[in-house]
């Protein structure tokens, strides 16, 4: 990861001051580093330390970067790991248009790999993020949304890009079609769970251990699992109060909305959806070399149902 963190530092070379002022704001805010560090653990665990590696796992970080510039845009977000949106700092044309040049940097280095099975994956995968992104937008707003169309949503936009990351170590690796297909499954079902339990947090987390403000995905009407199974399960006096909040994005009785998603057990049933999710990876893997690496993918699944922040 070290190795990483130098190939995003040397990659981040611009003539223009506010572009890398921009970008390195943002990437330096730190984050947990995930996608990069699935592709290089399933490197490790099929036993293949590609050269190209370090390179691809900085690309998976750059374009998951790029998303997060845009999506704060997108969102009106004003914090983000604990301190202020860049969209918030810079102001939302630099954090759009440098989310742009870290999109087109990713993609200059993917062409220095030169597999076009990589490009393939990447470019496929960055549409699909996009695409993912847009159907969240359609569905802002509203009270209607099922689990299926948010889990369709979710693995677009968030399970996508570790897919990708899981998927890209085979490749490199040179590896069988099952293989790929094992490691891609596993990526898919950890960036599930992941976003899963982020969704949750936004609603029993610590506002200063997430380093996002609670409450936010709805203000922004965002329908999450945990609001889903609050509607599906609260008497129709509670069910009135959500939906009204999901449409308006008012958030001024969030404490009312709390305590029905704790009464109904929301939070418990995402958290079951989550682990079910996380299974699936953990299975997904166990066709994989054993060694350490293994171990500790198996742990990573494990560990992501422990998140606190």
């Amino acid at each position: 990861m070290q190795i990483v963190d130098r190939v995003i530092s040397d990659r981040l070379t611009s003539d223009v001051p506010l572009v890398k002022e921009v970008a390195q704001y943002i990437i330096s805010a730190g984050g947990k580093r995930l996608r990069p560090a699935l592709l290089l653990l399933v490197s490790g665990a099929l036993e293949s330390f590609h050269p190209h590696r370090h390179t691809l796992a900085a690309v998976v970080e750059f374009i998951h970067t790029a998303t997060l510039l845009h999506d704060d845009v997108v969102d009106e977000s004003t914090l983000r790991r604990g301190r202020a949106t860049a969209n918030e700092r810079f102001g939302n044309a630099p954090s759009v248009l440098v989310g742009d040049f870290l999109y087109s940097r990713a993609f200059q280095m993917m062409v220095d790999v030169d597999n076009m099975r990589v490009m393939q994956v990447l470019s496929d995968a960055t549409n699909v993020i996009a695409e993912g992104e847009v159907q969240q937008l359609v569905n802002m707003h509203d009270p209607s949304l099922d689990e299926a169309a948010y889990l369709r949503v979710i693995r677009s936009k968030t399970a996508k890009l570790f897919e990708a990351s899981a998927r890209l170590a085979p490749i490199l690796a040179g590896a069988s079609p099952a293989i790929e297909q094992a490691c891609a499954t596993y990526g898919q079902a950890l960036g599930t769970a992941f976003q899963v339990i982020d969704d949750v947090l936004d609603y029993e987390g610590d506002a200063n251990e997430l380093g996002k403000n609670l409450g936010d995905d709805l203000r922004e009407g965002k329908v999450t699992l945990p609001v889903i199974c609050a509607l599906q399960k609260g008497s129709p006096a509670e069910q009135t109060l959500l939906r009204n909040a999901i449409v308006s994005g008012d958030v001024d009785h969030m404490a009312d909305i709390l305590q029905i998603i704790r009464r109904t057990g929301a939070l418990e049933i995402a958290r079951a959806s989550a682990s079910e999710e996380a299974r699936r990876a953990i299975s997904a893997v166990q066709s994989l070399p054993s060694n350490e690496y293994r171990a500790a993918l198996l742990q990573l699944a494990a560990d992501l149902l422990e998140r606190r922040s």
